[in-house]
């Protein structure tokens, strides 16, 4: 299966409806994310090199809302540890199946679980490193509280949480500022307005960001005793927890 370049807002007839992590969302989700997301290549990278410093031996690596496997193959390919393992999450099937392709075409050997389940049913044991990178922005807002708990008391003592997410500003003029900074970024990479404003109209009632303060304040609840953004770009950000 071959990437394409992500084409699917450019048709102003098409009723796309809500977004969907379908299958054709999956086929040219390297694209997508790539144009769509500043800083996304630089936060895979470096949750490889998070994963790598708190692997612990023996421990599971989490990588929830996996999609096509970028952090799962990050982690894989920066861990030292023995017996470690990684169970790769996501409710889509589609995005599944190319995970396990890009999977099967790496050459390390840290085992890897896919599972197909919303993330809410899933279980945490005996974690070191879980990571959502731009996934809990995808859960209902009522049952991130909990699911962030359920995610804490699943890690091993000294254990990391790197969330990645799209973020909103309380104050309304960067809340602004940053918006249109991202539209700009995606203009840069070849989004014309038209798609732009589809994307966006197509997302508004899936995708529900919240501010940093908010983020920080859930990790707080769970029980993480430090928390803060290591880095962001616009309206993008990506915290680390750690237990």
């Amino acid at each position: 299966m071959t990437d394409s370049r992500d084409t699917l807002y450019t048709d102003p007839v098409l009723d796309t409806g809500l977004f969907t992590f379908d299958d054709s969302v999956a086929r040219v989700f390297p694209d997508m994310i790539k144009r769509s997301v500043p800083g996304y290549p630089t936060i895979i990278a470096m949750t490889g090199l998070l994963a790598g410093r708190y692997a612990t031996p023996g421990s599971n690596l989490y990588d929830l809302g996996c999609s096509l496997g970028a952090s799962t193959l990050a982690m894989r390919q920066n861990l030292q540890q023995q017996d470690c393992q990684i169970i790769a999450v996501d409710n889509s099937r589609a995005m599944l199946e190319r995970c396990r392709d890009t999977v099967a075409t790496d050459t390390h050997h840290t085992p890897v679980s896919l599972v197909c389940a919303d993330l809410e049913d899933v279980a945490i044991d005996g974690a070191s490193v879980v990571v959502l990178n731009f996934t809990l922005q995808f859960v209902p807002v009522e049952v991130r509280d909990a699911v962030m708990r359920r995610i804490y008391d699943g890690l091993l003592p000294g254990g990391i949480v790197v969330l990645s997410e799209k973020v909103t500003f309380s104050d309304p003029h960067l809340d602004t500022l940053n918006i249109d900074l991202h539209h700009a970024f995606k203009r840069a990479n070849g989004y014309s307005d038209l798609e732009i404003a589809r994307k966006r109209s197509a997302l508004e009632q899936v995708l529900l960001p919240e501010t940093l303060d908010r983020h920080r304040e859930r990790m707080a609840a769970a029980g993480f005793g430090s928390c803060d953004v290591w880095f962001q770009c616009f309206n993008f950000a990506s915290l680390i927890a750690l237990k």
